[in-house]
């Protein structure tokens, strides 16, 4: 339990993490990399460079300390930093590194502004945060270890084989090497690969883009332009490429449809369309009304396109529309352009009850999400995925 004056304290900095709190965030990753170089493993050098990584940062302490003296209004952003610090891996003896860092890059942002009284009051607060995660993250990987199937820490996997989805995106199919179960994930969910790159230990999530129950894991990877790992997969990991693999993660997931079938809407981007595939792949039998919209810069990029339109022509209950900005000649999309109000509109029933699910790049993200307030889908059953400030969405904390 924060003390009274501690709490008082925190609050009292809320004003200067609003204006400060990322150059804080900043300057402690900075700190954190010089003096732990062992941590970089943890982090995706991307969002360092793009500066996501901070700014999401800067929003999350933002966020704990106008909320130390409630924390339920942090409920709900709490499982989603639990499955991600579970999905790395992320261990007890790595929060004292975070804590002292973190220390550090507050008192030599803010200056003479960060007193003694103000440093101590932040390492109680931090203190009472990292245990408040370690107990939750450790039930997380207990729960992975003891379910069917599961395991604790990394095992070893074998690409059983790869398949081209699109010009950019692969899959890899990805049998356990002890030839052991697997788990029965929920759809939606990620699994992370730990692996060895130039000397450097890197890890990277990756969807699973199938329905559970298979016999196989399938992830399906975007080939990006200077990726690092992207591209790794993309030419080294062939039939007998064995990786290492953390359990299944992440809770941007299928929630259990309504005893009165409420519809599902699943509105993808770009290689947004993996874990809604899983999603698709899991709902499409059961029977419930499902519209799934995908947009592509063109054909050659629109991964399952036959496999979706094939789940459309054996399940009455799903319809697919896609959507092309730059469609090549022989494309045959349902539309030209982006996925705009007016085109979401006529997808949604008109009491607009519907489970709304997005994902793709951020520009898709911050329409698609104005969209769906904007049409009146209610609040809690908005569902996405987003990596950064969730205010640079326009959502709220």
């Amino acid at each position: 339990m924060l003390s009274e004056r501690t709490i008082a304290l925190v609050k009292a900095t809320v004003p200067l993490l609003q204006t400060q709190g990322e150059a804080i965030t900043s300057h402690f990753y900075s700190v954190m990399f010089a003096n732990h170089p062992e941590v970089k493993t943890f982090f995706n050098e991307a969002h360092q460079a793009s500066g996501t990584q901070a700014r999401a940062l800067a929003g999350a302490v933002l966020a704990y300390a106008a909320n130390i003296d409630r924390l339920e209004a942090l409920a709900g952003a709490l499982p989603r930093i639990i499955q991600k610090h579970v999905a790395l891996g992320v261990q007890p003896e790595h929060y004292p590194i975070v804590g002292k860092c973190l220390l550090q890059a507050i008192r030599e942002v803010l200056g003479d502004v960060a007193t003694d009284e103000i440093i101590a009051a932040w390492a109680e607060a931090y203190e009472a945060l990292a245990g408040l995660l370690i107990a939750a993250e450790e039930e997380a990987y207990g729960a992975n270890e003891r379910r069917p199937g599961g395991w604790r820490g990394t095992r070893r996997f074998v690409v059983a084989r790869r398949e081209p989805e699109s010009e950019l995106i692969l899959s890899l199919y990805l049998e356990p090497e002890d030839g052991g179960p697997l788990p029965a994930f929920l759809p939606g969910q990620y699994l992370t690969l730990v692996l060895e790159i130039d000397g450097e230990t890197v890890r990277r999530n990756y969807s699973l883009s199938d329905a559970p129950g298979k016999p196989c894991l399938r992830i399906s990877v975007k080939r990006e332009e200077g990726g690092r790992v992207s591209n790794w997969l993309h030419v080294h990991a062939r039939p007998g490429t064995v990786l290492d693999v953390l359990p299944p993660s992440g809770d941007f997931v299928l929630q259990p449809a309504p005893a009165e079938g409420r519809p599902l809407v699943l509105v993808t981007g770009g290689v947004g369309i993996t874990p809604a595939m899983s999603m698709l792949e899991t709902a499409a039998p059961t029977g419930r009304t499902i519209r799934f919209i995908h947009a592509a810069r063109h054909g050659g990029v629109h991964a399952f396109r036959a496999r979706v339109d094939a789940l459309a022509a054996a399940h009455a209950n799903v319809e697919a529309l896609y959507v092309y900005d730059a469609p090549r000649d022989a494309d045959r999309p349902h539309a030209t352009g982006f996925v705009t109000k007016e085109l979401l509109a006529q997808a949604l029933p008109p009491d607009r009850d519907v489970d709304f699910y997005f994902l793709g790049p951020k520009p898709f993200m911050k329409a698609m999400y104005a969209n769906g307030v904007a049409l009146g889908v209610p609040a809690q059953q908005i569902r996405y995925e987003f990596f950064g400030p969730l205010e640079d969405l326009g959502a709220d904390c």
